[in-house]
């Protein structure tokens, strides 16, 4: 036995031997003498005409873990059936157990045993921690986050539709994370932990430090919804127990938003960030600090702009109503940057936008209603005024509102001659009879807040508008006048001539052009020539026929002092379309 085992050593050194001096040959220059690889090795490498092509792995959907080699995991027995003494070092051995990795995309049937092995052993720590009490020691701290760590820190998998529309939480599938079977209990066993009377931040703070923290947030990008909803609990939860960690975890929610504002415009985890600051922006002490007032105008109303808004925006407009319902002084600033923000050609980012504002108005006090009711009502106005019917829809449904009938009551005189106009002139010009209803009832509503000033108010826009018709047309007749004088000109037949013939012999030259490209730069050359030539015998004719001198300008621009690229000419002359100018139709042959 000795012996053979002997023989197998020396072959395993000699098979050994042989793959380090094939390894040198494939990785030596050209020029050496040694031999090339065996076919072992070539086979590995695939070649193709522009050189030696590695062959690498099928691009994954699932997250990239690195896969432990020796996944045999042994069935430990279950904590309640041992000792008490022993419990604290086999709770230790399992969670050492739960940081083996296995592989769900590749080879999802692969160690299935040893699979259900360690999801068993992370559901029973689970109920374990939930229903005991004493069990977390100081020794299972670092145990405990390690195999969180191991686990769920991971290089998350590439978007599945990165340059593609928006994902659509109503339309679209979420693509799903294959090892969920397992994250979801090491999720649930680490939220049990941070939950437990037992828990003690100040021991746990030695391994939940700002390292931890980036990696967590960095998760919170995954396309997998049920992970970032678990991520959001973990995160409110270590928000809650880490007072030192708590301005280091907004910065760095900070930094997240900065970065899909100005750089990427695409993170999948935006709505529950935001969700999570709702919660606390609840709990900010008055007055506020400076720090949380600039988040609020440097960061949240930002996010208005990006184009992915509808994923989160109920989440953002709660964020911003907290804020006006703790320092109403923040108002002005916050209706100004929304009416900064103001889609232009989105119609249901518009809605979207109405939607805040009507909540905003909600808990707007009526001081600060008067800075900023003149720019409100005129893009109200806009959107009543709007070709498409749920923004004006959704902006006539605030005459609905009992509060911000009362704010406009309050502010009748002012808001009505901003309104009036748009009012007026879309209830007999839109399109869409629904509008017609809602226009009616908030005319209706205006003339009973107080018929006096509607009746002035429908007056004065009519003068309004006979002024503006009378405006265009006494500018028509100064046109008129402008054109009859301009006909009584002596030079006037004769430039008037020119300038066709001019005309003329542009378009003419230019199918000429066409047909003999050879001859662009003289031609060019040509035509300036004859128009300098016949511009100024038309001023020297001028010159004889007046008493006094008239300066005629040259109606067509100088040759310019610069070279012609000929190519640019010939390309502008062949973009033209030359049928209405050929004298014989085309022969169908050459068709």
């Amino acid at each position: 036995m000795d012996q053979n085992s002997k023989e197998k050593n020396k072959k395993g050194k000699n098979g050994e031997a042989v793959m380090d001096e094939a390894n040198k040959a494939a990785s030596g220059s050209p020029n050496s003498n040694t031999p090339p690889p065996p076919p072992a090795l070539i086979n590995k490498t695939k070649y193709q005409a522009g050189g030696p092509v590695i062959r690498k792995d099928k691009r994954q959907s699932s997250s990239r873990f690195n896969v432990s080699k020796n996944r045999e995991l042994q069935k430990l027995p279950l904590l309640t059936e041992v000792p008490a003494e022993e419990r604290e070092e086999l709770f230790i051995q399992k969670l050492r157990q739960c940081c083996v990795l296995f592989d769900f995309e590749s080879d999802p049937l692969s160690d299935l045993q040893w699979k259900e092995v360690k999801r068993c052993a992370l559901l029973e720590m689970v109920d374990y921690v939930t229903k005991n009490r004493n069990v977390i020691s100081e020794a299972i701290y670092p145990e405990a986050v390690n195999m969180f760590a191991v686990n769920l820190f991971r290089t998350l998998p590439p978007s599945s539709n990165p340059n593609g529309a928006e994902f659509d939480p109503e339309e679209d599938e979420p693509t799903l994370e294959v090892a969920w079977p397992h994250l979801q209990f090491v999720y649930e066993f680490f939220l049990r932990l941070l939950e437990s009377p037992d828990f003690q931040p100040a021991v746990a703070k030695r391994y939940i430090d700002h390292k931890f923290i980036l990696q967590l947030l960095e998760l919170f990008d995954s396309e997998d919804p049920r992970e970032r909803d678990l991520l959001k609990t973990t995160l409110h939860r270590i928000y809650g127990k880490f007072l030192g960690l708590r301005a280091y975890i907004r910065k760095q929610i900070n930094n997240v938003f900065y970065r899909f504002i100005y750089e990427t415009e695409h993170h999948n985890g935006i709505a529950e960030l935001l969700e999570i600051l709702g919660s606390i922006i609840n709990g900010f002490a008055l007055p506020l600090k400076e720090e949380h007032k600039t988040f609020l105008l440097k960061v949240l109303l930002p996010l208005h702009k990006a184009k992915s808004l509808s994923v989160y925006h109920p989440q953002l407009a709660y964020c911003v109503v907290q804020f006006l319902e703790k320092d109403a002084s923040l108002t002005e600033p916050v209706i100004k940057n929304l009416l900064k923000f103001w889609p232009k050609t989105h119609s249901p980012k518009e809605v979207m936008f109405l939607n805040e504002l009507e909540e905003i108005l909600d808990v707007i006090e009526p001081a600060e209603f008067q800075k900023v009711m003149d720019p409100l009502f005129r893009q109200l106005a806009k959107c009543v005024s709007s070709p498409h019917f749920q923004v004006a829809e959704r902006a006539l449904y605030y005459w609905n509102n009992e509060y911000i009938m009362s704010l406009i009551s309050d502010n009748y005189s002012v808001i009505l001659p901003i309104m009036y106009p748009a009012l007026y002139r879309n209830s007999r010009n839109h399109w869409n009879k629904t509008i017609h209803g809602l226009i009616y009832n908030a005319l209706k509503l205006f003339m009973e807040m107080n018929q006096k000033v509607f009746d002035e108010c429908s007056q004065q826009y009519q003068q309004d508008k006979l002024k503006e018709c009378k405006l265009l047309k006494d500018r028509d007749e100064a046109w008129n006048k402008v054109e009859a004088l301009a006909t009584r000109h002596p030079s006037y037949s004769s430039v008037k001539s020119v300038v066709s013939n001019n005309n003329k012999t542009f378009i003419t030259q230019n199918n000429e052009n066409n047909a003999q490209p050879e001859e662009d730069e003289e031609s060019e050359q040509l035509i300036a020539d004859k128009i300098d030539v016949q511009a100024n015998e038309v001023s020297l004719q001028n010159v004889k026929k007046s008493s006094q001198v008239i300066k005629v300008k040259q109606l067509l621009r100088r040759k310019s002092e610069l070279p012609q690229d000929s190519y640019t000419i010939r390309a502008l002359s062949d973009h033209k379309r030359a049928d209405e100018y050929l004298v014989t139709p085309p022969d169908p042959s050459n068709c």
